[in-house]
């Protein structure tokens, strides 16, 4: 192994010798891989399209030993270290443009605890690896809607899905976390075992350390669920999304309606002229028995005139999968994305106009659902503040050629702006991109200063920076 270059912590660059490098490798029971090694340039590929960093080495951590070993290799060098799970996030904070990647691919495993109704799940695996393995046992936990997420980035963000309104968030099922903190310690974080740390974990992003294993409470669904599409046409999304706001004020909290604006892609139950042409979409998931999920969603049905329908009994696992065609690895994407509590009629007017101005045919709004369980919980028991969103929006720029970046962000900037002031300020930190830095403390609100004075007790160095970062204590005063 040859010398090699990295970026440190203060982006100056730095040289590590031949035998820091091979001591190194010998650490990571995964080894390692530099530029000119075979599989690099697979391994520092993310999700989004517009990401091309190159680490100047990728750490492939199989145990909590290598992770511990990683952590305090770009400490002692002051390494740009980043954390690499699902690699889903649109920012692209799973890889250190010349610094450290720590890649948990391969601690992916996700065991079931049936008597106990837990998981314990692996830092790697992905939200797909999840479900499968608990749904073989009728059991699941609140998760996000794209099987190709990974578990880590969604549940360190709070983490919302389809069973978000009966089960509340991702968080509010985290039992446990096995963390790598800064100093290199392996500690157990939990209600009982390090608090706060507990308490940072529960929304505060990848600030406190590097998570090895996750333990979740499972809860009884499906395997089959009443769920699927509703689509109507352009021309109703006033009547249609009026109608959906007002239905979701007394909807149960077992059925989670959701609406997507974009334009329609050629669905098999959508007639062919409607394929391309703007629509409204309200895909829908019942979390309890199947008949009286299709009682609740009824009126649904009859917000206007749908020009197609795939609504019945589906395998709650497959309906997890169901978006991954439109959201596939590789293309480019940005987001935008506000928290409301409540959805005036001049809000909803303005995302009807957006849609009017898409830029691409994958482009999309979308209006997460949410409520119920998730209100219910104090917003300070956890680090993630916005109890109150009743809808979390995100306006969704995907497109597949550099030219149209700027095209495409304008758009997705423009909605933003245009919606922000119907919104409470908040944001939901695993959609925030990384041009949004100030956007972190309005996202964390009253919790921001705890948050502040935990990232300077538990990484005062802010080793842990590739993220939606919250400045130590100390810093920020400075």
């Amino acid at each position: 192994m040859e010398s090699l270059n990295y970026v440190t912590l203060d982006k100056d660059v730095r040289q590590l010798s031949p035998s820091d490098v091979d001591a190194f490798a010998r650490q990571i029971s995964g080894g390692t891989l530099a530029a000119a090694d075979d599989g690099y340039d697979e391994a520092r590929k993310v999700w989004n399209g517009t990401v091309d960093r190159r680490p100047a080495l990728i750490a492939r951590c199989l145990t909590d030993g290598d992770v511990q070993a990683a952590v305090r290799f770009a400490a002692r060098h002051r390494m740009l270290l980043s954390i690499r799970g699902g690699g889903h996030h649109i920012a692209g904070n799973a890889v250190a443009e010349g610094g450290l990647t720590l890649d948990m691919s391969g601690m992916r495993a996700v065991s079931i605890d049936t008597a106990k109704r837990t998981a314990r799940v692996g830092p790697g695996a992905l939200l797909g690896d999840f479900d499968r393995e608990a749904q073989a046992h009728g059991l699941a936990t609140p998760l996000g809607i794209n099987s190709t997420t990974g578990v880590a980035g969604l549940t360190l963000g709070a983490g919302f899905g389809w069973l978000t309104r009966s089960l509340g968030m991702t968080i509010d099922n985290l039992l446990s976390a096995t963390v790598v903190t800064a100093d290199g310690t392996v500690r157990t974080a939990s209600a009982l075992s390090e608090p706060d740390l507990f308490w940072a974990l529960r929304g505060g992003g990848g600030n406190f350390g590097v998570v090895t294993s996750f333990e979740f409470q499972l809860h009884p669904v499906g395997p089959e669920v009443y769920s699927g599409l509703v689509v109507y046409p352009f021309a109703q999304a006033r009547q249609v999304l009026r109608a959906w706001r007002d239905f979701n004020a007394s909807a149960p909290d077992e059925l989670s309606v959701w609406t997507v604006l974009r334009k329609a892609p050629p669905l098999p139950f959508l007639p062919e002229s409607a394929h391309g042409t703007e629509v409204v979409v309200f895909p829908l998931v019942y979390s309890g028995d199947v008949e009286a999920g299709q009682r609740a969603a009824a009126p649904v049905l009859k917000f206007g005139d749908p020009i197609g329908t795939a609504l019945g009994p589906t395998p709650y696992a497959g309906f997890q999968t169901a978006f991954d065609p439109l959201l596939t690895a590789g293309s480019r994407n940005y987001w935008k994305t506000n928290n409301f509590s409540t959805l005036s009629d001049a809000a909803l007017d303005l995302l009807i106009a957006s849609i009017g101005r898409l830029p691409g045919p994958e482009c999309e709004i979308f209006m997460a659902q949410l409520g119920g369980a998730m209100g219910r919980v104090d917003p300070a028991a956890t680090a993630f503040v916005g109890r109150d969103a009743n809808y979390i929006m995100n306006v969704h720029g995907r497109w597949s050629d550099a030219r149209d970046d700027e095209r495409v962000r304008a758009w997705a900037r423009q909605v933003f702006q245009d919606a922000a002031p119907h919104a409470t300020g908040s944001g939901y930190v695993n959609f925030l991109t990384e041009d949004e830095g100030e956007r972190v403390a309005a996202s964390y609100g009253a919790n921001y200063p705890r948050l502040q004075a935990l990232k300077q007790r538990f990484d005062p160095g802010n080793l842990f920076r590739m993220n939606l970062n919250i400045a130590p204590a100390a810093a920020a005063k400075a």
